[in-house]
């Protein structure tokens, strides 16, 4: 028997269909590729692109909208141009390009787009930061007054770094710009520092070492790499600082303390150079386009302290750069230099030579000073500068004198005795108290009478009788960080104990 159709049942369900029913139109400027080639698409069609936008090729592969010409756009594509051809269609995603941010990144490896590269499971943020923001104003920023240690006695003492400031590591390949940056993270263990290690054209295996060290010394519980190795297209390499900085921006905004490295912003110009040339861009000195200049501005002028009114966080920057033959004058270092408030000098000669880390205190300034340095190091470092530069010029005028006075034999010796002083081995920072103790011994004669081949040996053995001997000392000096009478005393009093039982 056939069934009965009620038509009441079927208007009651297409009644309530037709009440969840919306209308809803999706439209999409879409363009056409009309070559691409070297990484680069030229696209017509979209007019209404925004400068900066993302885009999407019909493959999924994106890209960044870099050159916005009367008849076509110029895309850098984010991966390989081998899918992508003549005809193809692009979509305007109306997203300027922006990366996640907030803890969720701390302890990952991410790309230049923020998406995770280090194989565990990706992570979701509901904080998106624009890669490109404009710098805080000068209403807003304040005076850098903060230390941020790095436990680096040469550093902390003679070109301290402070909170908020931007201090150039600049040497040669192979003189320890990376292990200086390395140390500095690992220093900020229990400081409240979130740190980001920005990797630009490095080789894998190299960002892999960095990772391992970090979290070796449990670093990577604070800190995040972002990496754009040598293998990831230039549009990746050129997006990857901004996309750290933006990350770190999140942290500073919210009235946090944050610390990134640009490592290095060489390879950066670099990438640049090449997006620019592919874009047929006009080429200036040494083929870089004309805006090289404010490529770094733009960047390293959002490193700042901000007022009390805007949270008081911070934004330290690091940035590194690579010269050829210590040859400081080129165009890409001069224009970073200009940049920042002060460089770290690193030299080949001083490496080879045995001096780690190789920093010619000379050459290396902090256009900070003594406003980003605790006031017992400020007062015991005062003359270290000083008789380091007079040491360096004797030792140059005594190769080519036969006998010397009194005097000049004493600095000299007192000079040797400086140099083993500022050396350091690698990834072992020291707090402010052990700093503070081996340089007030040095400048003030403790060492005179130590053999210079065993003063590092006078060190670790200062370093271990502070550690197990003189916690009252520590507690009394960190108490106030300044080298008051009493404090002063009991250092004197410490040296001459410590001296005393050391075996020269």
């Amino acid at each position: 028997m056939p069934q009965q159709l009620n038509p009441d049942e079927i208007s009651a369900i297409l009644k309530q269909q037709l009440s969840h029913f919306t209308a809803k139109v999706e439209t999409f400027e879409v363009g056409t590729v009309l070559n691409v080639g070297d990484g680069i698409a030229r696209v017509y069609g979209l007019s209404n692109v925004m400068a900066g936008e993302i885009v999407q090729f019909t493959n999924g592969i994106k890209g960044l909208a870099l050159n916005l010409e009367e008849s076509n756009v110029g895309v850098a594509i984010f991966g390989s141009d081998a899918d992508i051809k003549e005809g193809d269609e692009v979509r305007r995603t109306g997203k300027i390009a922006s990366v996640p941010a907030g803890d969720g990144l701390l302890g990952r490896i991410v790309d230049a787009l923020g998406a995770a590269v280090d194989g565990k499971p990706a992570f979701t943020s509901n904080v998106l930061q624009p890669i490109e923001v404009k710098a805080p104003g000068i209403i807003d920023r304040k005076n850098v007054h903060e230390p941020l240690q790095t436990g680096i006695k040469v550093i902390d003492a003679l070109t301290p770094i402070g909170r908020g400031q931007r201090e150039l590591i600049i040497g040669d390949r192979k003189t320890g710009k990376t292990t200086l940056a390395v140390d500095t993270i690992i220093n900020q263990k229990g400081k409240g520092v979130y740190c980001f290690y920005v990797a630009i054209g490095q080789k894998r295996s190299t960002v892999v070492q960095v990772f391992e060290t970090l979290r070796k010394f449990g670093a990577m519980d604070y800190t995040t790499i972002v990496a754009a190795t040598a293998s990831d297209p230039a549009p990746m390499q050129f997006l990857a600082p901004y996309a750290g900085c933006a990350m770190a921006e999140y942290y500073r905004d919210n009235g946090k303390h944050a610390l990134i490295i640009y490592d290095d912003l060489t390879k950066h110009a670099q990438s640049y150079r090449q997006l620019s040339l592919l874009l047929r861009r006009p080429p200036g000195r040494e083929a870089y386009p004309g805006d090289i200049f404010y490529l770094h501005s733009r960047l390293l002028e959002r490193a700042a302290k901000l007022s009390d009114k805007k949270g008081a966080g911070s934004l330290t920057a690091l940035p590194v750069i690579e010269t050829q033959a210590g040859d400081v004058s080129a165009y890409i270092p001069t224009n970073v230099i200009s940049i920042t408030d002060g460089q770290i000098f690193l030299e080949g000669d001083l490496f080879n030579a045995g001096q780690r880390p190789a920093i010619n205190a000379g050459l290396s300034v902090s256009r900070v000073g003594g406003d980003a340095q605790v006031k017992a190091m400020k007062q015991t470092a005062g003359s270290l500068r000083l008789e380091l530069a007079q040491y360096r010029e004797l030792a140059a005028f005594s190769q080519f004198a036969s006998d010397l006075d009194q005097a000049t034999r004493k600095q000299l010796d007192r000079g040797r005795r400086l140099m083993e002083i500022i050396k350091q081995g690698i990834h072992v920072p020291l707090p402010v108290v052990k700093q503070v103790a081996i340089i007030f011994a040095g400048t003030n004669g403790f060492l005179d009478d130590v053999p210079a081949n065993r003063v590092c040996d006078f060190e670790e053995f200062l370093s271990a009788q502070i550690d197990t001997q003189y916690h009252d000392f520590v507690q009394l000096f960190n108490k106030t960080m300044t080298m008051t009478d009493e404090i002063k005393a009991a250092l004197k009093k410490l040296l001459e104990e410590v001296k005393s039982s050391f075996k020269i």
